[in-house]
C-alpha cells in the first residue's frame, strides 16, 4: 500500500491541474492532503473535481479557524468509518479507518498549529494520545509545522527571519521539537528514521519565499504494528514538485 501526504497551499489555485499530475504519476493507494481552501464551499465541488480526477473517494475536515484538511482513498480501499475533528485544532484533522488484509488501518490527516510553538505542542498531545494504539494500525499524516528532536536545528533556523524564525522556538530560544516530541512519547515512529533516505526536507521549494528554512516539516507518523510494516520512504522532489506548492510531497510503501 502506497501512502502521500503533503500540504499543496491555499487549496492549489491554477496550481492544480500540476498537483494532480504529481498524485497521479505517484499512484498512492491512500493520500493525506492540508490546505484545501475552498474545498468545502459550493457544495465540495472542487473536492469533487479533484476525487474524480484521481479516481479516488475524499473524506473533507472542514476549519473553524483555518483550513480543511482530506483523507483520499482508491479503490479497492474504502472508507468505512469517518471523522472530522476541528474545535481542538488550530486548523484540522481529517480521521478515516480503512479495511486492509492486514487489519483496520486507521488514517490521520493533520496540519498543526503554525505560528505558536506552545499550542503546536497541545494540538499533538491531544492527537497523540488520543489515536495511541499500540496493537493497531494507525498512521497520522500531515503538516506538522514541528521540528523533529533528533536533528540540531540552529543553523537553518539562523537563516530565517526573525518573524518567521520564533515560530520554531521555546522560550528561552531553542529550536522547539516538542510536537514531534509529544507523538514520539506515546509510542509513533517517525518512519523517517526508519524507512527514509537522505534529508528528508519538505521545504522550502522553489515556490517558497522566506517563510522556511531547509527542515522536515511533513511527517508519516505509525503506531508500532505499521511502523514494522513501513518499506521506502522518500520525499518527490522534481520540476514539478518544485514548483506545484511550497512543500514537497512525502510517499511511503508498507507491506500490507
Amino acid at each position: 500500500m502506497r501512502v502521500l501526504t503533503w500540504n499543496i497551499k491555499n487549496g492549489g489555485g491554477d496550481r492544480l491541474p500540476s498537483i494532480i499530475k504529481v498524485i497521479d504519476q505517484a499512484r498512492p493507494d491512500v493520500v493525506t492532503l492540508q490546505e484545501l481552501q475552498g474545498f468545502h464551499r459550493y457544495g465540495g465541488r472542487r473536492l469533487r473535481e479533484l476525487a474524480t480526477a484521481l479516481d479516488m473517494t475524499a473524506h473533507l475536515a472542514p476549519s473553524i479557524l483555518a483550513q480543511p484538511v482530506a483523507v483520499l482513498v482508491r479503490e479497492p480501499l474504502r472508507i468505512v468509518r469517518r471523522t472530522r475533528i476541528s474545535w481542538r485544532l488550530h486548523h484540522a484533522a481529517a480521521v478515516a479507518v480503512v479495511p486492509t488484509p492486514a487489519g483496520p488501518l486507521t488514517v490521520v490527516s493533520v496540519h498543526l498549529n503554525p505560528f505558536s510553538p506552545y499550542r503546536r505542542m497541545r494540538e499533538a498531545r491531544w492527537l497523540a494520545a488520543r489515536y495511541a494504539t499500540p496493537n493497531g494500525l494507525t498512521l497520522i499524516a500531515g503538516d506538522m509545522n514541528g521540528l523533529d528532536p533528533a536533528g540540531d536545528h540552529t543553523a537553518a533556523l539562523a537563516s530565517l527571519p526573525a518573524l518567521y524564525r520564533k515560530r520554531h522556538l521555546t522560550p528561552d530560544g531553542r529550536p522547539d521539537t516538542r510536537a514531534l516530541a509529544a507523538f514520539r512519547e506515546e509510542g509513533f515512529t517517525d518512519l523517517w528514521h526508519t524507512a527514509g533516505t537522505g534529508d528528508g526536507h519538505t521545504v522550502p521549494t522553489a515556490f517558497a519565499g522566506h517563510e522556511f528554512a531547509p527542515v522536515r516539516l511533513d511527517y508519516l507518523l505509525a503506531g508500532p504494528p505499521l511502523a514494522a510494516r513501513a518499506q521506502h520512504l522518500r520525499v518527490i522532489r522534481d520540476d514539478l514538485t518544485a514548483s506545484a506548492s511550497d512543500h514537497y510531497p512525502l510517499q511511503a510503501d508498507f507491506d500490507l
